[in-house]
């Protein structure tokens, strides 16, 4: 159905602009603190990206019924988080790398410290965004903001990059289970607040909301193998950050544990496990369908 596709893609496309035109807002009304800092946070956030959470959020909360501009307040948190996430994972005592989207990371175009700071403000800017999200209620922008806070802290992002730290330079010890764990926690968390955002938005049951939570357990998975993919069979210009670097640092990622073939098996389970939790919602489920799909093929 071309003219479907076709209209799935102009409302993705829509939702990224409208992402990007709200990110722009959320970071002006930081521009009188401290000019470098200001500066550092928008080299961050505003030179590209794929804004994959920030469309989930939009994706699922208008599935649901949610009115348009519901959505803009969660999707703006959660891209700010995963921003901030990125400034701090390269930094020289983490993932030490000089490129990010195809620009100079924010410690190689600042400094190191300014970086920190950075991120630290776009995480604080993320919380401030929900909570004075006035669409909403005391108690949804409540349990948006536990959300997000569970998927960012020590049992989510937090945590699975110091088990990817712990697992750095000895990757081929881990085991499969052990690897999964690692990628839900720094990878799929992120990803599953996203869509557990969008269905706060739109008010879903908890029915739903465990369908939705299978879909993008699948999605996070699949994000990150197709990921440990890239960086072994992606370039640098395309990827926009440096490729090789996991197998340089001997970290822990599918291709290295499984081989590559039974990686690209596991990506077609869980395209097969995405499209089965999201059959009962039929059209209305079709944006999220075509960014599962886009996760998987995506490359860069």
């Amino acid at each position: 159905m071309p003219d479907a596709s076709h209209a799935v893609d102009l409302r993705i496309a829509a939702w990224r602009e409208r992402t990007d035109a709200a990110l722009q807002r959320a970071l002006d009304s930081t521009r009188d603190s401290e000019p470098r800092l200001h500066a550092s946070m928008r080299h961050a956030v505003l030179l590209g990206g794929k804004r994959m959470r920030p469309l989930l959020v939009h994706a699922t909360a208008e599935a649901f019924g949610a009115a348009p501009g519901l959505a803009d307040a969660p999707a703006v948190a959660v891209e700010l988080i995963h921003a901030y996430s990125l400034v701090h994972d390269d930094l020289p005592a983490m993932d030490d790398d000089a490129l990010r989207r195809g620009q100079p990371t924010v410690h190689v175009a600042f400094d190191e410290a300014t970086a920190i700071l950075a991120g630290d403000a776009l995480q604080t800017l993320a919380f401030t965004t929900l909570a004075e999200a006035a669409s909403f209620s005391d108690a949804t922008r409540l349990a948006m903001v536990a959300a997000l806070a569970r998927a960012s802290g020590a049992h989510g992002m937090c945590g699975g990059q110091a088990l990817d730290l712990a697992a750095t330079g000895d990757g081929g010890s881990i085991g499969v289970a052990a690897l999964e764990r690692l990628h839900a926690m720094k990878t799929g968390a992120l990803l599953r607040a996203s869509v557990a955002l969008g269905a706060l938005a739109a008010g879903v049951d908890a029915g739903t909301r465990a369908r939705l939570d299978d879909f993008a357990d699948a999605l996070g998975l699949a994000f990150q193998i197709r990921d440990d993919l890239l960086d072994i069979e992606g370039d640098s210009a395309t990827l926009g950050k440096t490729a090789g670097k996991d197998v340089a640092q001997d970290k822990a990622t599918f291709p290295a544990l499984i081989g590559v073939a039974a990686s690209r098996a596991r990506l077609a389970d869980l395209a097969a496990r995405m499209h089965d939790a999201l059959a009962p919602f039929g059209e209305n489920a079709a944006p999220l369908a075509e960014l599962g799909r886009r996760a998987i093929e995506r490359d860069h």
